[in-house]
């Protein structure tokens, strides 16, 4: 049987800056069982997950954490992230 809709590829919203992109397109941040918020490079890890876009002014510390906090419901240090998702989009 034939895919319904085979060129559809999953959307998601960016936790700062609430931008429609593709998932694919955007770097995943998990907050895990133990609490913990951390880059997800694949995509699957186990948890709560929050999407952030590629946008340089969606990774500065202070928007960034605010993003997570409201997303995810965990505090997060102004800088703690950061760097991580920086990296994780080049």
């Amino acid at each position: 049987m034939p895919k319904r809709h085979p060129e559809r590829e999953p959307q998601r919203s960016c936790a700062v800056c609430r931008r429609v992109a593709h998932k694919r397109a955007m770097t995943r941040v998990v907050r895990g069982p133990d609490g913990a918020v951390s880059v997800d490079p694949t995509g699957r890890a186990n948890g709560r997950g929050a999407y952030v876009c590629d946008d340089p002014a969606c990774h500065e510390p202070l928007r960034l954490a605010d993003g997570i906090r409201r997303a995810l419901g965990v505090h997060v240090a102004a800088g703690a992230l950061s760097v991580e998702v920086r990296d994780a989009t080049a």
